[in-house]
């Protein structure tokens, strides 16, 4: 038997290798949940319009909830003609309820169908990785609590500018993917528009009321205004797929920084064991592969974005079947960020710092900017200070020497008011604590960065 939701006006049947082109059950069949709970709403929907007794729609709910426990626990017997999700349900509905189930159908189309599923799955998925993400940033911030005044060399360029604290480090981090949890969040706003009762195209005759579908699926907190639009929209999965992507280049970034910090010649970190691994036929190797992956996988997450783009960008009004190609990247997305947050988590969690590693790596012309100021605070030009210092810094070359053993004469003679208090400059732990304006890395101002965001993501 045929379970198709169309072919009447067809005289001959699928080929073989159309239906498997066509069909999309192996991937949408992720959908299943969504597409029962919006079922449910739209039975509820249907039997208010009167196009179904209330015995029908008992009998469609207590048949839906049937198929939805099949599905929970693995029961569930898909056929070779379920060319999707929604043929699937419908087909094993009929089969648990009868011929009621025949009307399950009335008013609505795949076109509406298949975009409120989508919308349904994308809040989930959207919520989840919000949830992913304050999972990270909880594992930097303990790191950071940990490491407020741990004094390292800040890097631009990768060569060695200024001292800060590994704590200020981690939090650089944790605002860049509150970024990400905000743009997360934000995304979700604009897929809770319902396009359910759309039909194909152009609205529905029968008399369900679509506002009332809004209270029957709570998700959902406006109707979508233009029912052509309704069924075309997919700009809430490229935005999903853009929040992921750039989600994943903050990722990389972070990894970046870990594969680099975690070598041996910068030592300022060692990634645990478990998130490590180790070389075929170079026995000493510990190799940082979580973090290489979670790198690489960006491209992953870019290529997914850029491929719905692609796929949406010529098509006319208003479904068309290209836009089944919305799904399997972004399932492909969510999965690849799902556990790469997961294992970032983890690996910064279990990560163990090396303070002192951090301290070997500074040296005076990290101080540079320090002693400029100090000029200033003498009533010197900032650009005259900065020449000043230069001229410093050369000849500590010239002499190599580091500045702080520069001979007193040396710095007289770029500023004659120099005296002995000019070596009290070369403390980084001092350079640090002198950052105190908001935002800055002196210890003080990360602690109270960290007790910020203790407060914001464990409330």
């Amino acid at each position: 038997m045929d379970h198709k939701l169309w072919g009447g006006r067809f005289s001959a049947p699928t080929a073989e290798d159309m239906a498997l082109y066509n069909d999309s059950f192996r991937y949408d069949v992720r959908l299943a949940e969504c597409d029962i709970v919006g079922s449910i709403a739209w039975a509820g929907a249907l039997e208010e319009a009167g196009l179904i007794s209330a015995d029908e729609r008992d009998q469609l709910v207590q048949g839906l909830g049937l198929v939805r426990m099949e599905f929970a626990d693995g029961r569930f017997v898909a056929m070779s003609s379920d060319e999707d999700v929604h043929t699937a349900v419908e087909r094993r509905l009929g089969e648990l309820v009868g011929e009621v189930a025949l009307k399950l159908h009335t008013g609505r189309s795949r076109n509406d169908q298949v975009a409120t599923d989508m919308r349904l799955f994308a809040i989930g998925a959207a919520r989840l990785v919000g949830d992913r993400l304050q999972g990270l940033q909880l594992a930097l911030l303990g790191q950071a609590e940990r490491h407020t005044a741990t004094v390292m060399p800040g890097y631009t360029h990768l060569q060695r500018a200024q001292p800060i604290t590994f704590g200020h480090w981690c939090l650089a981090y944790v605002e860049m993917l509150e970024r990400d949890r905000h743009r997360v969040e934000d995304a979700i706003t604009r897929a809770r528009t319902l396009p359910l009762g759309a039909g194909a195209l152009a609205g529905n005759s029968l008399g369900v009321e679509r506002e009332r579908l809004t209270e029957l699926l709570d998700e959902f907190d406006a109707v979508a205004g233009n029912s052509l639009d309704a069924v075309s929209d997919r700009d809430f999965v490229a935005e999903l797929l853009f929040a992921f992507a750039l989600t994943g280049i903050h990722l990389s970034r972070l990894a970046e920084d870990m594969v680099l910090y975690s070598s041996a010649e910068f030592g300022f970190i060692e990634l645990a064991d478990e998130y490590s691994t180790g070389s075929s036929i170079m026995p000493q190797k510990k190799n940082p592969d979580s973090m290489e992956l979670l790198r690489g996988k960006s491209g992953r997450l870019i290529g997914n974005l850029v491929g719905l783009l692609t796929t949406l960008k010529g098509l006319p009004m208003t479904y068309n079947k290209d836009m089944q190609e919305d799904k399997e990247p972004f399932f492909d997305s969510l999965d690849t960020l799902d556990l790469g947050l997961r294992v970032a988590a983890a690996a910064v969690d279990t990560m163990e710092a090396s303070p002192e590693r951090m301290r070997a790596a500074l040296d005076d012309a990290m101080l540079a900017t320090d002693l400029a100021d100090e000029l200033v605070r003498l009533g010197v030009p900032f650009r005259e200070a900065h020449g000043k210092v230069g001229r410093l810094v050369r000849r500590g070359i010239e002499l190599r020497l580091p500045l702080r053993e520069l001979p007193l004469a040396e710095f007289q003679a770029v500023q004659p008011e120099f005296d002995e208090g000019v070596y009290a400059i070369f403390d980084f732990a001092r350079s640090v604590a002198r950052k105190d304006s908001l935002g800055g890395t002196a210890p003080l101002r990360v602690s109270e960065q960290c007790a910020r965001w203790r407060d914001l993501l464990e409330s």
